[in-house]
């Protein structure tokens, strides 16, 4: 029997963005129409390392080296002026990183610092928000701002194998092949995060929720693509990877159960449940399997996966706060509102199932 191909959220490549100041204007018009960026250095300089307009152009830039976008030519990904910009921007970004994290921990007293969640639940992060009164609408944006990752989960990190050796690149591999479906197609978690997303009337095109996306939700995007495109940056991006992995599982165990109690979905819900119990195995092949025999044969890295340890915890902190005011406080987290939009079909084996138009529930 012949089935109809199931229909991948990367099927196309998204429109370029909306510009956010005059750097990201200044990339933007240069790949829409083909010439040298013309962004004055001052303006790199003076940007705001944190905010909309350089995550914004930094993130179109590493886009390149993803899946592009729509009327892009892919020769762009390897354009010299491209390129010098987008150091000066990763400079901007790195420094600040650098200076606003803690820095005094070596990697394992980074780690035993995330390790242990408190004895008591304070409630105070945006999954245990959440969980305990977190309403359909702020569920849908939560979803539809993780999309940007979750889209191409464990793409970011897969830059990282060909840095490794040994023990620490087969643990990695071991690793990313459960995140990328473990040889089962419909498996593959940004398959799963599609499924999520058609379960709540989002709509699950790569890219599509970019222009909503506030400045700390790129940031959180943008440092796995700073980590993962510098080799001198493979410390950091293992510890980007041990901190996802070790602090997935509880908050994913928190996610699945706020997808329960506001009615999100049979798939919203499994998305979760695959990360509590995944990750957990994971957490333990990272610390042991990656970390231990990287750091046995390269003790120099070792302040460079506690740097990305603290990096991602201080990011994820940042979104977390804008988050959390803007939801107590009755409002969008989003920079533009979830507005209706055309809906695509998923292919979900021989049946086509199909999801609502995106709206505010």
């Amino acid at each position: 029997m012949t089935t109809s191909p199931y229909l991948e959220s990367r099927g196309i490549s998204p429109a370029l963005p909306a510009p956010r100041g005059v750097v990201s204007r200044g990339v933007l018009s240069a790949l829409r129409d083909g010439h040298a960026p013309l962004v004055d250095p001052e303006a790199v300089s003076g940007a705001d390392p944190y905010g909309d307009d350089l995550q914004l152009a930094l993130y179109v830039l590493y886009e390149l080296h993803y899946q592009g976008f729509d009327d892009v030519g892919n020769d762009r990904e390897w354009d010299p002026d491209l390129l010098r910009l987008r150091g000066a921007l990763e400079h901007r970004f790195l420094s600040a990183l650098r200076t606003d994290v803690p820095g005094e921990a070596d990697a394992h007293e980074a780690l035993a610092s995330i390790l242990t969640e408190p004895a008591v639940d304070d409630g105070t992060g945006v999954s245990h928000f959440l969980r305990d009164e977190g309403r359909l609408w702020q569920v849908r944006e939560y979803a539809a701002l993780r999309s940007l990752y979750h889209l191409k989960e464990a793409d970011p990190h897969a830059w990282v194998i060909p840095r490794l050796h040994g023990r620490a690149k087969a643990a990695m591999v071991a690793v990313e092949y459960d995140e990328f479906g473990a040889g089962r197609a419909e498996d593959i978690h940004a398959r799963l995060f599609a499924n999520l997303m058609d379960d709540l009337g989002l709509e699950h095109a790569y890219g599509h929720y970019l222009d909503a996306a506030p400045a700390q939700g790129l940031c959180t995007v943008n440092v796995m693509s700073l980590f993962g495109l510098h080799r001198a940056l493979r410390g950091a991006l293992v510890g980007h990877f041990a901190a996802v992995e070790v602090t997935s599982s509880p908050g994913s165990r928190r996610l699945a159960k706020a997808m329960r109690r506001t009615g999100a979905g049979p798939a919203a819900a499994h998305f979760y449940d695959e990360h509590v119990e995944a990750d957990a195995v994971h957490e333990q092949v990272v610390r042991h399997e990656v970390i231990d025999p990287l750091l046995a044969a390269e003790p120099g890295l070792d302040a460079d996966v506690a740097f990305g340890i603290q990096a991602t915890g201080l990011l994820e902190d940042k979104l977390g706060a804008v988050l959390l005011a803007a939801w107590r406080g009755g409002h969008s987290a989003l920079r533009v509102p979830l507005t209706a939009t055309a809906k695509q079909p998923l292919m979900l084996g021989d049946q086509r199932k199909t999801v609502p138009h995106d709206h505010r529930a």
